[in-house]
């Protein structure tokens, strides 16, 4: 498999997990969070696709809220 290919399936699952539980958030901030985590642990080494998606999701959890102004 192909970094782009993983880099695509864990952004997919993390992104399906997120939506099905409804907690996804604004698309392009959720795109650009979730995308920024799982690149910079697969620039890290990481090579596991859930691990990448279920750790991406955790964080997208923990993450401050921003509101709106």
């Amino acid at each position: 498999m192909t970094d782009t290919e993983l880099f695509q399936q864990s952004f997919n699952i993390a992104w399906s997990v997120l939506e099905r539980t409804g907690e996804l958030g604004e698309p392009a901030d959720t795109t650009r969070f979730l995308g920024n985590r799982i690149a910079g642990m697969m620039r890290r080494g990481e090579r596991r696709r859930l691990l990448l998606s279920n750790l991406a999701i955790d964080e997208y959890r923990r993450r401050p809220i921003r509101r709106v102004q």
